[in-house]
């Protein structure tokens, strides 16, 4: 129970907070050792200045009530006891068998007589006559400090003091500690709150710092970090952690420019390389088609070399193209902004695609008003094609492929098929019932060169596996994104583009 208990108790989560929860926790436990010391040595010393005040008291006032009031002959008090240097509140009674015959309370106008409890009685006989000074709570009157003697005809005499004025100073003190104590405290908490948060500065600049660095696109392209957190006295546990992260900063950046360095020199090796290959292609390519042009007998094994040389010339260059593609959008070069109708370019595509591919089944479901978004109608078109081609090689004959544009409010709400809604989405879905992606290349398929398995298509051959990180690439120049949802029997793409 207890440890549910504290659990539920707030705790800080802030080094700040803790350290200044745990200063003012100590504060308040050694102010609350040091009051709980005075308060037991002031009472303990006021007892025993009233147990001395006790003894010399003696039982003077107490054998003047022995023989039922009966005063000494040198007693000149009053009849009902002896009072002579009795101090107001001096307690006396006469007990037989554990009876009291007489009670008195000595008061500023003489004695009061008191009417003992049954109670009182018991407690006031189980007191030993032992010549010291014992507490003992009367409910007749209050707590008392009493001394016990032996009468002469066998009875007990008992003697008091109250401890009232005792108790009334050691309130006065407690309350008096608990008022400084919780005005240091406070005044503690609030200096401490202030020191700490000026000594953790530096910290909370290396927070800061980090903060900047981890909003950076650390991804690609060449990245300028912030400046270096600021280093206080290096002998500091805060000056040596942010003498650490500046460290840290140091190397990253480092490995960041090499791997910017080493992005550069590939995209221009392979935006090069592309650009020289397509001179070599395109020849090979002419070369061969005009052989097999030749109006002369070639033996039919030439023909097939030929023809071969030829249409492998061809992927080549497309290839080529894709590569060339890649490295000027990765060197992001900027697109054309212009209106681009989009659901004309899905109607052109699906066209080429179902003269391409007519032993699969094409469906197309477009909006009643067509749905205008600003980018490279070129490069759209380019993704489009690419994503029907993937959707037509990859499947078997007879695979229904289902082509559907709609636009979709930015806050995810359905806008209908209205075009130019404002703040809206245009999403391009393109599904298919055949055998599915498989699901160790799903997280890369958008990736470059890669291939789907072969037994996912009936095709001889297959592409570079460019296609769909062209589409990833086109999509996201454009502001947009595509994503994969894919199991057997089912496979969708998703092309999301913002119509602004």
């Amino acid at each position: 129970m207890t440890r549910a208990l504290l659990r539920r108790l707030p705790r800080p989560h802030t080094l700040r907070a803790r350290l200044t929860c745990g200063l003012v926790v100590l504060l308040a436990v050694s102010c609350a050792a040091v009051g709980l010391a005075a308060v037991v040595g002031l009472q303990g010393f006021l007892v025993g200045r009233l147990d001395e005040q006790l003894t010399e008291a003696g039982n003077r006032f107490a054998v003047s009530l022995e023989h039922n009031g009966t005063l000494p002959d040198d007693h000149d008090g009053d009849e009902r006891g002896d009072t002579r240097r009795q101090a107001t509140g001096t307690f006396g009674a006469r007990l037989v068998d554990g009876t009291a015959t007489h009670a008195a309370v000595v008061r500023p106008s003489g004695t009061e007589n008191v009417s003992l409890t049954r109670g009182d009685e018991k407690r006031l006989a189980s007191i030993p006559a032992d010549g010291r000074a014992h507490t003992v709570d009367l409910k007749a009157l209050d707590d008392y400090r009493v001394l016990v003697t032996s009468g002469k005809d066998g009875d007990v005499l008992i003697t008091g003091l109250p401890l009232e004025p005792v108790e009334a100073t050691v309130h006065r003190l407690e309350l008096l500690a608990g008022i400084v104590f919780g005005l240091a405290l406070t005044v503690t908490g609030v200096a401490g709150a202030l020191w700490v948060r000026w000594s953790l500065r530096p910290l909370s600049r290396v927070a800061a710092t980090a903060t900047r660095v981890s909003e950076l696109p650390l991804a690609s392209g060449e990245v300028a970090l912030p400046p270096r957190a600021p280093e206080s006295d290096a002998r500091s546990e805060v000056g040596q952690v942010a003498g650490a992260f500046n460290r840290m900063l140091g190397h990253v950046e480092d490995a960041l420019t090499k791997r910017h360095a080493s992005e550069e020199r590939l995209r221009s090796f392979a935006a090069d390389a592309s650009h020289e290959l397509r001179t070599p292609v395109a020849s090979v390519r002419g070369h061969a088609e005009l052989a097999l042009l030749h109006p002369g007998p070639v033996p039919p094994e030439i023909t097939r070399a030929l023809e071969r040389i030829a249409a492998e010339s061809a992927r080549m260059g497309e290839m080529v193209d894709e590569m060339l593609l890649l490295a000027r959008l990765d060197a992001g070069r900027p697109l054309e902004r212009d209106p681009v109708d989009l659901t004309m370019l899905v109607l052109d595509a699906v066209t080429d695609a179902r003269a391409a591919g007519p032993d699969h089944r094409w469906t197309l479901e477009l909006p009643e008003e067509p749905v205008t978004v600003t980018g490279d109608a070129h490069r759209l078109q380019q993704l489009l094609a690419n994503l029907l081609a993937n959707a037509r090689g990859h499947t078997p004959v007879g695979t229904k492929v289902t082509v559907s544009l709609e636009t979709e409010a930015r806050a995810g709400s359905k806008a209908g098929s209205k075009a130019g809604v404002e703040a809206a989405t245009a999403v391009l879905t393109v599904h298919d019932d055949g055998p599915g992606v498989p699901e160790d290349i799903q997280p890369g398929v958008f990736e470059r060169f890669t291939r789907a398995d072969r037994r996912r298509t009936d095709a001889p051959g297959g592409g570079a596996g460019l296609g769909l990180s062209i589409v990833a690439a086109v999509a996201e120049a454009h502001g947009g994104e595509v994503s994969l949802r894919s199991a057997q029997g089912s496979t969708t793409f998703t092309v999301r583009l913002s119509t602004g």
